[in-house]
Order: structure tokens, then sequence, then C-alpha cells
């Protein structure tokens, strides 16, 4: 055995429809409706996968560097140029700085670039919480007693009726008079 060939699930579907294809157990048009690609692409597809076998459902591609990819050695020399001189920086203003340099590239390219290197890490800036307002006192709201001596003034004035710190007013009310 050659080696493990890694497919897609799109890749991996092709291969169940191409073995009943094999079989006879469908036609060409029947599986070409079935994987949602025209008759024709359906006939090419086929024919490299009975020429190829399975190596000729991958993407031929797949491996390969990107096309419009910046060169290795450009990337090397963007993060030791970031490590040396503006390290700290975050990639935007970094960019800005690298430019004045020479070197011309996006953000997120050097953002990404530096992530690999573990010299930036994600964060996200978080809002502050709003803070919730202490909730207002009502008319026919029970008064919690604390039984140490320091509280027994208040409790004198409760006992004998006497206004407290409201000033005789709760709530914005008048005390009603009997």
């Amino acid at each position: 055995m050659e080696g493990c060939l890694t497919m897609s699930s799109k890749e991996r579907g092709r291969l169940v429809v191409f073995d009943r294809l094999r079989e006879a157990q469908m036609s060409l048009g029947e599986a070409a409706r079935r994987l949602d690609i025209s008759y024709r692409q359906c006939c090419r597809s086929y024919k490299r996968y009975r020429e190829d076998g399975v190596k000729g459902l991958i993407h031929r591609s797949r491996g390969c560097p990107p096309n419009r990819a910046k060169p290795e050695e450009f990337r090397r020399e963007v993060v030791r140029r970031y490590v040396e001189k503006y390290e700290g920086l975050g990639p935007t203003y970094a960019v800005e700085k690298l430019a004045e340099d020479g070197f011309v590239l996006d953000h997120e390219t050097l953002r990404r670039w530096l992530l690999r290197a573990d010299l930036w890490k994600k964060s996200r800036r978080r809002r502050r919480h709003r803070t919730r307002r202490e909730r207002r006192a009502y008319f026919g709201e029970m008064v919690q007693l604390d039984a140490s001596p320091a509280c027994s003034g208040v409790r004198q004035r409760l006992s004998k009726g006497m206004p407290g710190e409201h000033g005789g007013r709760r709530n914005g009310h008048k005390a009603q008079g009997r």
C-alpha cells in the first residue's frame, strides 16, 4: 500500500457513486444527477477514476501552495523585522510601520503569521457589564433589624412610631394623618 489518502466528504461521496457505477448499479446520467454535476463532467471524473483509481478523485491542487501566497523568505524577513523593531505593536499599526521599511502586506496576513510564530495572542476586548441600580424601597416593605447595640436607636424610633431617616415620608408619599 502506497500510503494514506485524505479525502473530503464530497470526494468520498463521489467514490461511493462511482463504485456503484462501476458495478453497473446505476447509469452515468443518474450518477451525474446524484453528484449534482453535468453529464460531461461526470464522464471526465469517472474516466480519471478508472485510470488513476481513488487518487484520481482527490483534488489535484491539494498540498500545493496557493498562487497568491507570499514567498517563505519574505515571511521570515517580515517576522524577523517585527521582532527586532515592532514587537508589542498590534498587527494593524505594525503593518503601517513595516510599509515604511518597504514590506507591504495586509494586516490580516501579518496577524496570521504572528499567531503561527506565537508572537501574537487572540484577544477580544470585552465591554464592561452595565451596573444595576439598587432596588427602590416600596410601601409595605419589611424592615430588617439588627440586634446589635449599635442599631438600638433605630429599634427605639420604630417602636415609638417616630419618623426615621425618611423624614416621615416613604417613597415620596406623605404620611397619612388619622
